[in-house]
Order: structure tokens, then C-alpha cells, then sequence
């Protein structure tokens, strides 16, 4: 039987539609504020968002005469009544819904004062309750949602945890700062500031959000309707999530084919395999792009995608021609240790027959040619030695704690993670403003001579890996391990020694493998040389399953 939902039902489903966790609160307000001119926004955060969120700007403000109608329903001063507007979307926010949605999903309190106006306006609204009063405030707008899907107990069981919303509020912030450097932000979480910028320009951002090493890092962009920065070749990663794009202002998911025109515009200098940073602004015609294709306004779609994309690359390639890209020689490292006892694995003992690139390693065993990556190899040889030795002493306290810069999203890990580092060797406290101390490391990993130790162990721990003790190891067996152009035959050999010695010995702790096999039969069948089923698999041979073994032409 079909029925129509009462209003209030439909209410609180359609309120949904644009508020369904804390986050969405807070890109609401945020682009209204930012579409109403402010040039300091600040925000705060409480309980994971669900107590209170409250979003301040000095923006223009809301006139006294049209505060009533802010908290209804597709009530908006950023759209004409007529489908011209629709089609020309000029702001950020656009639907209308914002605040009515708010206002249904918790309690909204605004207060607002356009700069030439005597008194503030303020607004009570829950549900369809709306109270209108006026007040004393300073210029601008200061909106609060508290007691957040208090009214929804469903969709308040399924929000995510407080600090799991946190971090992806301050990850959200941090783009809108990456993509809007001239204005002044201030976020604090349950009193504490985690992510403060002053105006500055891309570079400035970059420092906010990523740290000094990385906006000392990154080259200037300047073309057509494309802005920003983006990273020299050798600041790069496997993921391609510091790959950050805005159209008209809103930062956006931005489509395969901007990430693969950034790469493009590096050609040769940039390694298979990795993504660089890049903080891009790129600028259309309202009518050439539709921003009202995601519910939660996370993309855009553009009418002339490969156009946009042909630029970007252009761009990017412009500004890495303009600047010298040479690169320093990494420091040599010393050889692995000698290992005595082989592991109690199905690895074989394999014999060095030569060197091969100054990177691979050529071996036999069991009857067959083996490829040994060599880098590969010894990464996976010291990663094991690390994860032996982390808990086999106890902690060094480092003489003087130091203080290191934390990204918005790695402030929020650790305070996900601090226990579980500490279980381990590695005591991190958050020290506030953006600041962790790190008083203590596991004793193996201190002992360790790697450029930037500290700062590569606080990377990895706060990093998006659910497994922050395998990342730190990994990435400090990856730093010291053998290079191409750094292999001899004697390393050849201790290499070969210490995987043998391995429990893991197939692939680095990166998942990459160690090592490729080749039977003699494969390369037998290749050159012609006689029927495949003549010569034995090397296996078989060592099996003794062959009744010909060795006899060859």
C-alpha cells in the first residue's frame, strides 16, 4: 500500500540529504562564510562535532530584515528566483539547505551583524521552531549547532567515532586553507588549536598544513586559469592524496584525468609509481561547470574536462621548466651484517654468479637462474632485524624532548594512536598549536644513523596506514638499504646470505618481491635447444624426481 510520509517524516529524511554527520555541518558553514567575503573564519569543534560545532567569520553579515528567513527551507541570497541562476553558479553555497538542515538535524543559534548595522540579529531554531531576537555582537556572522541528531537517536548510533570525525574535519579544513591561503584560519578542538594560518600566499598554506620541509619544497604556478604550487621531484608519494584541486573556489574529489595531467606535466622526472604534491586553483566560466552533481558537493562536473586537463599539464610542466631540478647523490650505507644461521623457511641456497645494473643480483639454485632485486632484498633483511630488535631493550629517552610540526590529519591519528606507540618504545604527546613532543624511541631505531630519523618516525606512525608499527619499520629498513650503483660482489653475497636468513623472504615489506625465478627448461624452450619435456624443472632435480639429471646439449 502506498502512502504519503507525513511532513515531519519528510523532514527528517530530507534534512539528511545535506547534513548526515558533523562534517557536513561544517563545509556548509564554512563556504557560506567564505561566500560571504570573510577574511578570518574560525572554528570549533567539540565532542567529535556532535556537541557543539560553531563556525565564526567577519563576513557581511545577514541585514536584520531577512534574518527570519535564514533558517527556512531554500530560502538563499546566493541565487536569483529564475533557472538563469541554477546555471550559473558563482558561489560555493548554493542549495538553500544549509541551515534549515542544521536546523533539523540539531540546535541551530545564529547570531549576525552586517558591519553598518546597529545591533546584531540572532535566530533559535529546531526543527520548525525558529525565534527571532536581536543582541549585541561584532560584525559578522557566528553560527552553533549543538546536541547534533539528538532528536535522530538511528543516525546518531551510526556516526563515526569523535576522533575518527575530527580527523576528517581537520583534513576538510586543511584543504579549505590550502585553496583559500589569504584568509585567516583558526580551528581548535575541545580547547585545544590544532590547525592555525595566517594570510599568506600557496607556499605559506603548504607550511601551514604540510610543515616547513615540504613548502620548501615546491615550485610556483602561474598559467590560465590555473594557480598554486606544486612539489619538486624529489617530494613525492606512493599515494596520490596530497593531490589537491579546487574549480572556482571549492575544493573538490578531483576526476583521474587532473591527477594524470599533474603527472603527465613531469614527464621523465618523476618515477612510475609515485605522486608529487600540488595545491592547484583552477578557474572556469560559471556556465562551463555543473557543482551540484554531488550531495555533498565533493566534485564537479566539467563541460570541457580535456581542455581543463591539457592546461593543467601545461602548467605544471611551464613552472618545472623554470627552475633547476637537480638532485643530491644519496650518501653510501654500509653492508648488511653476516648472518650465521639460515631461517627455517623453504628458501634456497642460492650461489652468486654475478652482478647485473649495479642493482640485481644473478644467483642459481636448484637448477634454476634466479633475479635477486637487491635493494629489495636487503630492505626486507633489515626490516626483519628491526622488528627482532624493537622490543628486545628498553626505550631511550631522548636527552631533550623534541618538538615536531604535525599536519591537522596526523594530530588526529595521534591522538587515535598514543597508546599503542607507546606500547612499542615510541612515547608522542601532543604539545599543542600544531606541536608534538617526542620524548622517547624503541632502542633499535634510535641507534640508527638515517637522515631525519625523528621526523621519518613521527611520519610513518601518524601516517593513514592502520599498521603505524609496520610503516616505521618499513621505512626505515627502505632508507639505509642497498641503491642501484652500490652493489659489489662481496655485498652480493652477504645480501643473498641475510635473505636466506629471512622468515619472510619472498617480497620487501612493501609487498614488492625480493626475487624471480627462471627454469632452465623456460630458457631451453626459448632458444630451441631440444623438447621441452627433456630437461628437468629445477626443483625436479632437486627433488631426484628427473631420471636424467644433468645431461644437457
Amino acid at each position: 500500500m502506498i502512502h504519503v510520509l507525513p511532513p515531519h517524516v519528510a523532514r527528517l529524511i530530507a534534512a539528511g540529504e545535506v547534513v548526515s554527520r558533523p562534517l557536513d555541518v561544517v563545509r556548509e558553514l564554512v563556504d557560506n562564510a567564505l561566500d560571504a567575503g570573510a577574511t578570518r573564519i574560525e572554528v570549533n569543534v567539540e565532542d567529535g562535532g556532535l556537541r557543539v560545532l560553531r563556525v565564526r567569520d567577519n563576513g557581511v553579515g545577514i541585514p536584520a530584515a531577512s534574518v527570519a528567513l535564514a533558517a527556512v527551507r531554500h530560502a538563499t541570497s546566493k541565487l536569483p528566483p529564475d533557472v538563469s541562476g541554477a546555471l550559473r553558479v558563482t558561489t560555493l553555497g548554493f542549495r538553500g539547505e544549509a541551515l534549515w538542515a542544521a536546523a533539523q538535524a540539531g540546535r541551530l543559534h545564529l547570531v549576525t551583524r552586517p558591519a553598518a548595522q546597529v545591533g546584531a540579529a540572532e535566530i533559535h531554531a529546531h526543527g520548525e521552531d525558529v525565534q527571532v531576537g536581536r543582541v549585541s555582537a561584532p560584525a559578522g556572522t557566528t553560527v552553533t549547532v549543538s546536541n547534533l541528531f539528538e532528536a535522530l537517536p538511528a543516525r546518531l548510533r551510526t556516526q563515526l567515532p569523535a576522533t575518527v570525525e575530527v580527523r576528517e574535519i581537520t583534513a576538510l579544513l586543511g584543504r579549505y586553507v590550502l585553496h583559500h591561503p589569504s584568509v585567516h584560519w583558526r580551528v581548535t578542538v575541545d580547547g585545544d588549536p590544532r590547525l592555525t594560518h595566517a594570510p599568506a600566499d600557496h607556499r605559506g598554506a603548504v607550511a601551514s598544513v604540510y610543515g616547513p620541509l615540504s613548502s620548501n619544497r615546491v615550485l610556483a604556478v602561474e598559467a590560465a586559469g590555473v594557480r598554486g604550487v606544486v612539489s619538486r621531484p624529489e617530494l613525492t608519494r606512493a599515494r596520490r592524496d596530497r593531490m589537491h584541486f579546487s574549480v572556482n573556489g571549492r575544493p573538490v574529489l578531483a576526476p583521474p584525468e587532473l591527477e594524470k595531467a599533474v603527472i603527465e606535466g613531469y614527464a621523465e622526472l618523476l618515477p612510475a609509481g609515485v605522486a608529487p604534491l600540488c595545491v592547484l586553483d583552477l578557474t572556469v566560466a560559471p556556465e562551463d561547470h555543473n557543482p551540484n552533481v554531488h550531495p555533498a558537493k565533493q566534485m564537479v562536473a566539467l563541460a570541457d574536462l580535456a581542455g581543463v586537463a591539457a592546461r593543467v599539464r601545461d602548467a605544471v610542466a611551464m613552472a618545472l621548466a623554470a627552475h633547476p631540478l637537480a638532485r643530491m647523490a644519496p650518501a653510501l650505507s654500509a653492508p648488511p651484517e653476516p648472518v650465521q644461521e639460515a631461517g627455517g623457511t623453504s628458501f634456497p641456497a642460492l650461489s652468486l654468479v654475478g652482478v647485473y645494473q649495479g642493482l640485481y643480483l644473478l644467483a642459481q639454485g636448484e637448477g634454476d637462474l634466479w633475479v635477486v632485486d637487491a635493494h629489495a632484498a636487503h630492505e626486507r633483511a633489515l626490516y626483519e632485524r628491526l622488528e627482532r630488535g624493537l622490543n628486545s631493550a628498553p626505550p631511550v629517552e631522548l636527552p631533550e624532548p623534541e618538538l615536531l610540526h604535525l599536519t591537522p590529519e596526523q594530530t588526529a591519528h595521534l591522538h587515535e594512536r598514543a597508546a599503542h606507540l607507546h606500547s612499542w618504545g615510541l612515547t608522542l604527546e601532543d604539545f599543542g598549536a600544531g606541536l608534538a613532543r617526542l620524548r622517547t624511541l624503541p632502542a633499535t631505531l634510535a641507534a640508527l644513523s638515517v637522515p631525519r630519523l625523528h621526523e621519518q618516525i613521527v611520519e610513518a606512525a601518524l601516517g593513514d596506514s592502520p599498521d603505524p608499527r609496520r610503516d616505521v619499520l618499513a621505512r626505515l629498513a627502505c632508507a639505509p638499504a642497498l641503491k642501484a650503483g652500490m652493489l659489489d660482489h662481496a655485498r652480493g653475497e652477504l645480501v643473498l646470505a641475510a635473505l636466506a636468513a629471512c622468515e619472510h623472504p619472498w617480497a620487501c615489506p612493501h609487498g614488492r618481491p625480493t626475487v624471480l625465478r627462471l627454469s632452465e627448461r623456460d630458457l631451453a624452450h626459448a632458444f630451441g635447444r631440444r623438447g621441452v619435456r627433456d630437461v628437468a624443472r629445477g626443483r625436479d632435480v632437486a627433488d631426484g624426481r628427473d631420471g636424467v639429471p644433468g645431461v644437457k646439449h
